[in-house]
C-alpha cells in the first residue's frame, strides 16, 4: 500500500517522508452564550421531494475543514412550568466529550489549536476538549456542535482541555454479515450498517429477530462506569451468541449476555484507541491500543494493533508497524473477512487476522497513502494524493488478501474528507465544499458500482433536512443513524416540533442507490420520539426509538417493503430504569440489539463527579418483564 509524508504532529520520521501534509487551520469554536427564549419552531422537512441535484458541487473551490462541534450539547430539561409537559431528554449525562475533533499525537496541540491535558491520543479523532451536554435547541443546523435536537437550551461551563482516544462509535452497526448459524452477532462501532439481504414486505418477514412473547423488558444489568483519573475513552462493544464484550479501561471484559457476570477479561497496556464493527464468522476482532497507560498532559501513541479472540476471551497477536525509527500510529482499524487492515496520515498496512502475518505495510516512496478502510463483506480503501487544499481521494474496492484494487472511484478535487458508509454496496459520504454546515461531515452521499467503479447516482442530503453523521477526518469508517440495505440508503431526518409541548420528533426515509430518489418510504417516530436506524436484519431495518421524559425507549423492525414497524421491545418508564436508558445518547452510546436483548453502553469514562449522580459503562435491557 502507501506511504505519506508523517503529520504535523508527529515526531520526526526517518526514511524520507517529506513535510506535512495535512494541516486543518481551524479553532475550535467559543461557547454559545445562554437563551432565555426557545428558538422558534422547526417546521418538518418535505419528505416526498427530493434534495435539488447539485447541493454542495464538488467544484466548488477548496475550504478549510469545519471546526469540530462540542458546544451546545445537552444536559438536563429546566423544570417545566404549570400547565405544561417537560421537554424531551430528561436524564441526559452529565458529561460527554465532543468525538468529532481532529486527532493529534503525542500530546502536541492538535489540529484546532487545542491541547490535550490526559490521554491526548492520536487517530481516532476525539476531542481537545469536551464539554458538559446541554438541552438541545431547534436552531440552525450546526449550532450546539452538531445536529439540532430539541427546543431548550441551558449552557453550561465547558470542562476541561482534553485530547482523548479515538472511539468507535455509535455504534449503529450490524456484524460482518449473516452467517447462516442464526445467531447473535452484533457490533458496535463506525459504520452505518451493512446491506441486508431480500426484501420484506410487512412485519420482520426476511429476518432473524422475532417477536418476543412479551416485549416488555426488564433492567438485566449494569455496569457502574470505570474510575479514572481523567477523561479515558472506553469505545468498543460487540455481542455474539455466547457473550456481550466491552471496552473498560485498557482492558475488554466478556460479560454474560443475562445476567452481567464476568465471564473474562482481557488486559491491555494501555486504552484503546480504535476499534471496528466488524467481526469474523468465528468470532474475531481487531482494536488498535496504546502500549503503555499515558502520563497525564502525554500520549503513548496509538501503535498496537491486535486481535482479539471474542469466543475464547483472549488477544491472538500483537504488534506496531515502524515507519523509519518511529512505530505508525494508527488512526482507524477495520476487519474485511480474514484481514486486518489499520490506516493513517503515514499510510495503510494489513495483517491476517488469524496469524498476525504481514499482508502489506506503507512505502516510503509512495506520494500517496491510504487513510483508512472500510471493511465487512468486501475491504475498500480511501487513498489521498496531493496536497492539503488540493487533494484527491481515490475510492479503492481491493483484494483483503493482496490489496490489488479491483476497481476505483475519483472523487472531484477539492474533497478534502470523506467517509466510508458501506463497502457493498458500496457507499461513501463527504461534505463537499464544507456546505453541510452543521458538522456532520455529510452534504451528500455517493452511490459507486463496486465492480466497476463508477458513479451510479449521487444523493443530496442537506444538513438542515437531514440527520446522520459521518467523521471523515481520521475515522474513515465511523458513521452514526446510517444504514445501507436492501439496495437503499436509510437516513433519519432531522428532528421538528411535535404536536405537544416542547415535543419533538423525526422519521427515517429511504434513497434508492441505484436513482438517487426518495422511495416514498417513512417511518415516523411518533410523537416526542425520535428514532434512529440501527442496523439491517436481513430484509427488515432495526431501528431505536429514544422516549419523551416520561416514557421507556422502544426498539421497532421496519418492514423493508412496507415499512410497517413491529414492536421488538419497550423498556420500563420507571424512574430507576428510564434515567439508565437516557444517560446513554443515541449520538454517543453504544446501541446494539438482537433476540429481545438491549444493550447500551459510553463511550468514554472520567473523574467521578457525585453533581452527576451514579453513571453506567453498560446498561443492558431484556424482554419478558
Amino acid at each position: 500500500m502507501t506511504q505519506p509524508p508523517p503529520p504535523p504532529n508527529q515526531p520526526p520520521q526517518q526514511g524520507g517522508f517529506g513535510p506535512p501534509q495535512d494541516q486543518p487551520p481551524a479553532a475550535a469554536p467559543a461557547p454559545q452564550a445562554p437563551q432565555d427564549t426557545p428558538p422558534a419552531p422547526q417546521t418538518p422537512p418535505d419528505l416526498q421531494k427530493a434534495p435539488q441535484p447539485g447541493y454542495g458541487y464538488p467544484q466548488q473551490a477548496p475550504q478549510t475543514p469545519p471546526p469540530p462541534p462540542g458546544y451546545g450539547y445537552p444536559q438536563g430539561p429546566p423544570a417545566p412550568q404549570a400547565g405544561q409537559t417537560p421537554p424531551p431528554g430528561y436524564g441526559y449525562p452529565g458529561q460527554q466529550p465532543n468525538p468529532y475533533a481532529q486527532p493529534n499525537a503525542y500530546g502536541q496541540p492538535n489540529a484546532y489549536g487545542q491541547q490535550p491535558t490526559a490521554y491526548g491520543q492520536p487517530g481516532y479523532g476525539y476531542p481537545g476538549q469536551p464539554t458538559m451536554p446541554m438541552q438541545p435547541q431547534a436552531g440552525p443546523p450546526g449550532s450546539g456542535g452538531g445536529k439540532s435536537n430539541t427546543s431548550l437550551v441551558i449552557i453550561v461551563s465547558a470542562l476541561v482541555a482534553i485530547a482523548l482516544i479515538a472511539a468507535g462509535g455509535f455504534w449503529y452497526a450490524s456484524s460482518s454479515g449473516d452467517d447462516g448459524k442464526n445467531k447473535k452477532h452484533e457490533t458496535a462501532s463506525s459504520s452505518g450498517g451493512t446491506a441486508g439481504t431480500g426484501g420484506a414486505n410487512g412485519g420482520t418477514t426476511g429476518g432473524k429477530e422475532n417477536v418476543p412473547a412479551d416485549t416488555a423488558s426488564k433492567l438485566l444489568f449494569q455496569v457502574p462506569l470505570p474510575k479514572a483519573n481523567d477523561t479515558v475513552v472506553t469505545s468498543g462493544s460487540w455481542l455474539t451468541d455466547k457473550v456481550y464484550a466491552k471496552t473498560g479501561i485498557a482492558e475488554i471484559v466478556g460479560y454474560d449476555p443475562d445476567k452481567g457476570s464476568k465471564l473474562w477479561t482481557i488486559k491491555l497496556a494501555g486504552p484503546v484507541c480504535a476499534v471496528t464493527d466488524h467481526v469474523t464468522e468465528d468470532d474475531r476482532t481487531a482494536i488498535v491500543y496504546q502500549p503503555k497507560m499515558p502520563a497525564k498532559s502525554s500520549s503513548a501513541g496509538c501503535t498496537q494493533v491486535a486481535a482479539i479472540d471474542l469466543a475464547a476471551g483472549k488477544k491472538l497477536w500483537s504488534k506496531p508497524v515502524d515507519s523509519g525509527d518511529y512505530p505508525i500510529n494508527f488512526e482507524n482499524v477495520t476487519v474485511a473477512q480474514h484481514t486486518v487492515a489499520v490506516g493513517s496520515t503515514n499510510g495503510g498496512a494489513a495483517f491476517d487476522i488469524d496469524s498476525g502475518k504481514p499482508l502489506w505495510k506503507p512505502k516510503q516512496t509512495d506520494s500517496c497513502y491510504d487513510a483508512g478502510y472500510g471493511g465487512g463483506a468486501k475491504l475498500v480503501a480511501l487513498r489521498k494524493c496531493g496536497e492539503y487544499d488540493n487533494r484527491q481521494l481515490h475510492v479503492q474496492n481491493i483484494d483483503p488478501k493482496s490489496g490489488k484494487v479491483i476497481s476505483e472511484y475519483k472523487m472531484s478535487a477539492g474533497i478534502e474528507y470523506a467517509s466510508i458508509v458501506s463497502t457493498d454496496p458500496l457507499v461513501v459520504a463527504a461534505d463537499v465544499g464544507d456546505s453541510a454546515g452543521d458538522g456532520s461531515g455529510i452534504s451528500d452521499y455517493f452511490s459507486i458500482d463496486n465492480k466497476t467503479g463508477k458513479l451510479r447516482t449521487r444523493i443530496s442530503a442537506p444538513g438542515d433536512s437531514y440527520g446522520g453523521r459521518c467523521d471523515g477526518i481520521s475515522r474513515i469508517e465511523f458513521c452514526k443513524q446510517i444504514v445501507v440495505g436492501n439496495d437503499k440508503l436509510y437516513v433519519p431526518t432531522e428532528e421538528h416540533d411535535g404536536t405537544g409541548d416542547y415535543s419533538k420528533t423525526n422519521e427515517i426515509v429511504a434513497f434508492d442507490l441505484g436513482t438517487g430518489k426518495q422511495t416514498g418510504q417513512r417511518a415516523d417516530a411518533g410523537d416526542g420520539y425520535t428514532i434512529s436506524p440501527l442496523r439491517m436484519d436481513g430484509g427488515n431495518l432495526i431501528a431505536y426509538k429514544r422516549p419523551p421524559y416520561d416514557k421507556g425507549g422502544q426498539i421497532v423492525s421496519i418492514a423493508g417493503g412496507s415499512f410497517k414497524e413491529t414492536e421488538l421491545l419497550q423498556n420500563p418508564a420507571t424512574e430507576k430504569e428510564r434515567d439508565a436508558e437516557t444517560s446513554m445518547l443515541p449520538d454517543y452510546a453504544e446501541i446494539l440489539y438482537s433476540e429481545g436483548h438491549l444493550y447500551m453502553s459510553a463511550v468514554f469514562a472520567h473523574k467521578s463527579d457525585s453533581t452527576y449522580g451514579k453513571e453506567y459503562l453498560v446498561v443492558a435491557f431484556g424482554a419478558g418483564g
